[in-house]
């Protein structure tokens, strides 16, 4: 007989678009009140992730918090490494900071023409957001970011800087510059075979220990009247049509379809990136991630949240939650 396999650590994302500060505080505080690990945000277009945790900070929600991801072009390492010092100092805890660099398309509509190398960009802002982080000055001539000075060394609780992680060329660049390795829409299985062998072979090549693996995963409870395409398309119909996501599918082997949503969608919840069902089937989801060598679940509940209110999705965490309460 073998022991039941642990949940990973469990997280939870800020599922909804938030307008104000205000709509920060019940998540923060479910994060403090319940065994979630951290309260962590995509890249919002309406107000910035961080002054949203440090406005629930000074309300005294002062919980870990984590981006995942936020989109490089829209800031320089040196303004980055400055918001994520003062998320640590606010809050008070170690603080997660995930950055991608977006699709060619976003690249192209901020600084004019895309990146020739989004890998050479991400090195370049990780290495200098590391150095100023650890005090020192930074001396970079590089292909996209140019820095000579510093920011000053002071104490503080630990930044880890992740990088978002679809492809094997990026998960190796994780293995050598980054603390997190944060994926999106990836299969377990995928990231068993594909992702973390590249991450291991990129940290054995820079003499450093592999990245912490994040995995975010949309989760719904069965309940009556819901439809989990519907769900999932309220999630995800942005990355079901962007060229790198329908790659990595493809490379994982969920069949995609540009022109009809559903193929991808249907074969994300028979991979498990949708974890629709009773607590039993959620669970056995999430241990799948574990097996997987996934160290800790962002729980996505953006679809729910779209069609619910706020009570109701925050009870609904909770449940999910308890699923890990004992590991």
């Amino acid at each position: 007989m073998t022991d039941t396999p642990s949940l990973p650590h469990l997280s939870v994302l800020l599922p909804t678009l938030a307008r104000h500060p205000q709509e920060f505080l019940p998540f923060m505080s479910l994060v403090q009140q319940t065994t979630a690990r951290r309260l962590w945000t995509g890249q919002p277009l309406l107000m910035d992730a961080c002054q949203g945790f440090a406005y629930g900070a000074g309300k005294g929600f002062r919980v870990p918090v984590g981006t995942a991801v936020a989109l490089a072009p829209t800031r320089h390492p040196f303004e980055a490494a400055l918001q994520a010092r003062g998320l640590a100092m606010t809050t008070g805890h170690t603080v997660e900071m995930g950055f991608g660099p977006g699709d060619p398309v976003f690249q192209r509509g901020l600084l004019g023409r895309p990146w020739r190398s989004p890998l050479t960009a991400m090195r370049e802002f990780i290495v200098v957001c590391r150095e100023l982080l650890a005090g020192g000055p930074v001396k970079l001539r590089g292909e996209y970011y140019t820095l000579l000075g510093r920011q000053g060394a002071t104490r503080h609780p630990r930044v880890r800087l992740g990088l978002g992680v679809l492809r094997p060329a990026m998960a190796r660049l994780a293995g050598e510059v980054a603390d997190t390795a944060i994926t999106w829409l990836t299969p377990p299985a995928y990231i068993a075979g594909t992702l973390r062998p590249a991450m291991l072979a990129g940290a054995e090549r820079a003499g450093r220990p592999a990245p912490r693996v994040v995995a975010a995963v949309h989760v719904a409870l069965d309940r009556d009247g819901r439809d989990p395409l519907d769900l999932l398309y309220r999630t995800s119909a942005g990355h079901l049509r962007a060229a790198h996501y329908l790659d990595m599918l493809d490379r994982a082997g969920v069949p995609t379809d540009r022109d009809d949503w559903r193929i991808a969608a249907k074969g994300l919840i028979e991979a498990g990136v949708f974890l629709y069902g009773d607590p039993g089937t959620l669970a056995a989801g999430l241990r799948g991630y574990a097996e997987a060598g996934v160290d800790e679940v962002i729980l996505n509940l953006h679809g729910a949240a779209t069609t619910q209110g706020v009570q109701e999705t925050l009870d609904e965490l909770r449940a999910v939650l308890e699923l890990g309460a004992v590991r």
